[in-house]
């Protein structure tokens, strides 16, 4: 298949302003994953894999805490998870993923990006075919053999598999918690690079002059508006 994803890891170096941001999308999520669930991670499987993927990314154990006690004291907060697909300059496409607990202001912000980028909202689906989903774990210490053979023992089914200075495994994104037990398993002590479901595109393109401006304008943009939660597009950036 040879995606070639691109690795992703929170780099230390963010600004205060970013970190702010990435604390406050994981309080919000670790609130609603509980509220809807259960506050207890042992008994809330989705709460349980946010609070690891924040302690991975740094998250300070208090704003996990926060987020929890908020739902056992019974505030009353509503979060709402939306996804829109956009068409950028150039024949680029976005997908974007946003959590709020107010869809108008979310929208009139997005607009107002769209507005500054030669950017169009598309319609529910005009834009989502174009990408897959996918849970994917990057990590190091096993052969692409060993990692094989360890996954299908597992009855885990694969849909693709890298080897470069990581191991990189896609899977159904129903699986990424059993990916990681079983990895985890063979390697006590891994240290997953990426541990996450996420939506890559089909097929990539490149911009150039005017069209990449934009597009470069338009994820500055996107990244500065609280209740965008993801990015996803189809633009090579490296």
């Amino acid at each position: 298949m040879g995606r070639a994803y691109e690795v992703r890891k929170m780099s230390i170096q963010k600004t205060g302003a970013a970190k702010a941001k990435v604390y406050s999308m994981y309080a919000r999520e670790i609130y609603q994953a509980a509220k809807i669930g259960g506050t207890s991670p042992d008994g809330n499987l989705t709460l349980r894999r946010l609070i690891e993927k924040a302690k991975e990314d740094q998250v300070p154990s208090d704003i996990i805490k926060r987020a929890i006690d908020k739902v056992n004291s019974g505030d009353s907060e509503s979060y709402e998870a939306n996804r829109y697909e956009l068409f950028g300059p150039g024949g680029s496409t976005l997908i974007v993923d946003c959590l709020t607990d107010n869809v108008n202001r979310t929208v009139s912000n997005l607009r107002a990006a769209l507005n500054k980028t030669n950017t169009k909202m598309g319609s529910m689906g005009s834009v989502g075919y174009m990408y897959d989903n996918f849970s994917v774990v990057s990590f190091k210490g096993l052969s692409e053999e060993e990692t094989l053979e360890l996954l299908l023992d597992k009855g885990i089914d694969l849909e693709d598999l890298e080897s470069n200075e990581l191991i990189t495994v896609y899977g159904k994104t129903s699986d990424l918690y059993e990916i990681k037990e079983a990895i985890k398993e063979k390697i006590p002590n891994v240290s997953f690079e990426v541990a996450e479901i996420t939506t890559i595109p089909k097929d990539t393109i490149k911009l150039t002059g005017e069209d990449l401006e934009y597009f470069n304008k338009l994820l500055l943009l996107l990244d500065d508006i609280e209740d965008v939660k993801n990015v996803y597009h189809n633009v090579e950036l490296i």
